[in-house]
């Protein structure tokens, strides 16, 4: 972006801070619920491949993460120039391949060099220290396996993960059949976790394709459920054997 641009959206931020009444009113931690909204909508319009929607939410990131700056700037405790400096200190830190004398060759390897660095920086040896509490679970999963795997903790082969999916969904089975609650939710997270894992192992961004199939079964429901109105029938009055013929046809129009 060119810098008049750059100072120009700089400026109409200030400009709402000092005579907008809700901008005005704004704190950072009003804007965090906020911020997390704009992230998720970002994140749809990336998963639709919706080039428009992309752009638009790029712009309303940037907005919060100028928005924040001006707040900073205004209680001196940041502004957007100190984010840049300590954004630009971080990534000469954290490549030294590109920006010093080490060899790295592979994209592993320079994740697991990142690690490295930022463990010393925090002055830790546990890896998994600095993993944020408030993300969501799914996400988690994935971050503590990508995490893991840069200091070499992972499966060697693809067969390996798919067998511990079936491990796991065996001792799952067992304590079903045990009727023991606390142990089927201990195995569901287990199994979850198994098939996170082997996602990220063949390269699958697991939330990506859960929230493709969430998509795909809004979009088949709501068919099946204008065709049975059309029908004339209702669904509520529908056994399970009558609903699964229209979910066939919901299906099947995917193909046409």
């Amino acid at each position: 972006m060119p810098e008049n641009k750059f100072e120009d959206l700089k400026r109409v931020i200030e400009e709402l801070r000092e005579k907008c009444p809700w901008d005005k009113k704004q704190t950072i931690k009003s804007l965090r619920a906020l911020t997390i909204e704009e992230v998720y909508e970002l994140s749809d319009a990336i998963i639709s491949e919706d080039k428009i929607n992309i752009e638009e939410e790029l712009g309303d990131v940037l907005l919060h993460i100028l928005f924040y700056a001006q707040i900073g700037k205004e209680k001196n405790l940041f502004s957007i120039d100190s984010i840049i400096d300590k954004l630009i200190v971080k990534l000469t830190e954290r490549h030294p391949h590109i920006y010093g004398d080490l060899s790295l060759s592979s994209s592993e390897e320079v994740e697991k060099n990142w690690e490295i660095i930022k463990n010393k920086k925090k002055n830790s040896i546990k890896t998994l220290n600095s993993m944020p509490k408030g993300i969501p679970p799914l996400v988690k999963s994935m971050r503590i396996q990508k995490k893991v795997k840069s200091i070499g903790f992972d499966w060697e082969e693809e067969s390996q993960v798919l067998k511990k999916i079936e491990e796991e969904f065996c001792e799952l089975k067992a304590e079903i059949n045990n009727k023991n609650s606390q142990k089927i939710k201990a195995e569901i997270g287990d199994l979850f976790f198994s098939i996170i894992n082997y996602a990220r192992f063949i390269g699958v961004d697991p939330e990506e394709a859960l929230e493709k199939t969430n998509i795909k079964f809004i979009k088949r429901f709501s068919f099946m459920e204008e065709k049975i109105f059309k029908d004339g029938k209702k669904l509520k009055d529908m056994n399970l054997n009558e609903m699964d013929k229209y979910w066939e046809i919901s299906k099947s129009q995917e193909n046409e």
